[in-house]
């Protein structure tokens, strides 16, 4: 996997042959089965840390969670600027799928 790595980073992605490309897949999703039952990573305990990591999770819906609020109002949220508004709330629980429970506690 490693060799496939560098070797797309020199050629770029798309210069690799099919096989190659392949067996890049096969082996991402290997590592990638492996580090879901062998890797732990504890979960964030602020309200802003539980955001930060869901939005890292699912960027493109990064850009839904705008729709509810400015890039300013956000910034001022994930800054403990502003307590966020039931609406956002809602937001984060249907679009970035925090748990309702968890953001009642995190009030």
């Amino acid at each position: 996997m490693e060799k496939l790595l560098v070797l797309g980073e020199e050629k770029g992605f798309d210069g690799l042959t099919k096989k190659q490309n392949a067996d890049l897949q096969k082996f991402t999703k290997i590592v990638h089965a492996w580090e879901e039952v062998n890797v732990m990573i504890p979960l964030p305990e602020t309200l802003q840390g539980i955001i930060e990591l869901k939005m890292y999770q699912k960027l493109k819906q990064k850009n839904l969670l705008k729709c509810y609020t400015t890039d300013t109002q956000l910034s001022e949220i994930m800054h403990k600027k502003r307590k966020p508004s039931v609406s956002f709330r809602k937001a984060l629980n249907q679009i970035l799928g925090i748990d309702g429970n968890l953001l009642l506690r995190l009030a």
